[in-house]
C-alpha cells in the first residue's frame, strides 16, 4: 500500500524478453499487485515472466495474455479492468521496456493516493535532460503532439503527452468508458480528452528520462503523427460537443466554429495568392486584403476560444 491506498501497477508488454525481468526486479515493495499484460509477443516474454514468477514465488505478480495483438492501449485497459476487479485504489502504468524509473513511482502515485488529483502523468521534458537523451526526431514529434493534445484535451498545463508513466484513481476508472479508449499508441492522448469531459483533475509530474538501456522502440514517428493527429481532431470535436453543448452551454464552441470557418479559407486563399504572385502575375489588392482580413479575423476568434477553454479548465490541476 502507499499512503493507505492499495496500489497496482499495469505492465504492458510486447516483445520485452530482454528487459521485463529488470522491470519486475526493481518494482518497489509498496506495490500490492503487478499485472503483466502480454500483447501476443513473438519472443520469449511470456516464458521469461512465467519463469520469474515460479523462481521467485512472487504472488503479487499476475500474467495476463492477449490471444490477439490489440495494441498497448488495449493492454493497459486489460490491466485497468483487472485492477478494478481486485478493488485497487490507485493504478499506475509502467512499460515493460524499463524506460520508467521505479524511483519516480512514488512521485507519480503520491498525488493520486492522497486525493489531490485523479490522474498523474510523467513529464520527461521538464528538466531539459530529454533534449540530449531522446532521439531528436522523436523529441520534436513529441513536442508537436503535446501542443495538439493541449488544444484537444483542454489540459493546457500538461506537456510530454506521449509518456505512458501514469497513475489513475479507482473513481476515475469507474467513470471512464474503458472499452472506448484508443487501443494503440494514441492511448495517452485519448484518455486525457476523456478525463477532461468528466472534469477530472490532472497533474504533470517531472520524471527522469531513461534511454539507451537496450530498449527497442516500435514507434515509427512519421506513421504515428498523422494517426494521432487525426485521433486528436476527432476527440477534440467530441469533447467540445459533450462538454460544452451536452453538459453545459458555453460560447467558446461558437468562437471555435467561426474561427475555423474564417481562418482556414483565409489562410488557404492567402497561400493561393502568394503562389499566383510568384508564378503568374500581379494580385488584386482587394483579394489580398480580403485574405488577410479572413485570416486575422479567424485567428482572433480561435485565440479567444482557446483562452475561454483555458480559463474554464484552470481548476483541473
Amino acid at each position: 500500500m502507499y499512503h493507505q491506498a492499495s496500489l497496482a501497477v499495469v505492465v504492458p508488454c510486447y516483445n520485452e524478453e530482454k528487459l521485463i525481468t529488470r522491470v519486475l526486479e526493481t518494482m518497489p515493495g509498496y506495490v500490492d499487485r503487478i499485472y503483466v499484460v502480454d500483447d501476443l509477443s513473438r519472443d520469449r516474454t511470456v516464458e521469461v515472466v512465467t519463469d520469474y514468477i515460479a523462481r521467485t514465488g512472487a504472488d503479487r505478480i499476475e500474467l495476463i495474455c492477449h490471444e490477439t495483438n490489440q495494441g498497448v492501449g488495449a493492454a493497459i485497459v486489460t490491466g485497468y479492468k483487472r485492477a478494478l476487479q481486485d478493488g485497487m485504489d490507485v493504478v499506475a502504468v509502467m512499460a515493460g521496456d524499463a524506460q520508467m524509473d521505479p524511483a519516480d513511482l512514488h512521485l507519480i502515485v503520491g498525488p493520486v493516493a492522497d486525493g489531490q488529483v485523479d490522474y498523474t502523468k510523467g513529464n520527461r521534458l521538464a528538466s531539459g535532460e530529454a533534449w540530449y537523451q531522446i532521439p531528436r526526431v522523436r523529441y520534436l514529434g513529441n513536442v508537436f503532439l503535446s501542443l495538439l493534445t493541449k488544444i484537444a484535451s483542454g489540459y493546457w498545463h500538461i506537456f510530454d503527452s506521449q509518456t505512458g508513466y501514469t497513475a489513475i484513481s479507482r473513481q476515475a476508472l469507474e467513470r471512464l468508458s474503458l472499452d472506448r479508449l484508443w487501443k494503440r499508441y494514441g492511448y495517452p492522448n485519448h484518455i486525457l480528452v476523456m478525463l477532461n469531459v468528466h472534469n477530472f483533475r490532472v497533474r504533470d509530474v517531472p520524471v527522469r528520462p531513461v534511454y539507451n538501456i537496450g530498449e527497442r522502440s516500435g514507434i515509427r514517428i512519421w506513421r504515428v503523427i498523422p494517426t494521432i493527429s487525426l485521433l486528436l481532431l476527432r476527440s477534440f470535436i467530441s469533447r467540445l460537443f459533450h462538454k460544452y453543448i451536452v453538459r453545459d452551454s458555453h460560447p467558446l464552441v461558437l468562437f471555435y466554429l467561426f474561427g475555423t470557418l474564417t481562418f482556414v479559407p483565409g489562410f488557404l486563399l492567402g497561400l493561393y495568392l502568394v503562389a499566383y504572385r510568384l508564378f503568374v502575375g500581379n494580385v488584386a489588392t482587394t483579394s489580398a486584403v480580403f485574405a488577410m482580413f479572413l485570416t486575422l479575423f479567424g485567428l482572433n476568434f480561435l485565440m479567444f476560444a482557446m483562452w475561454f477553454d483555458m480559463d474554464y479548465n484552470r481548476h483541473l490541476k
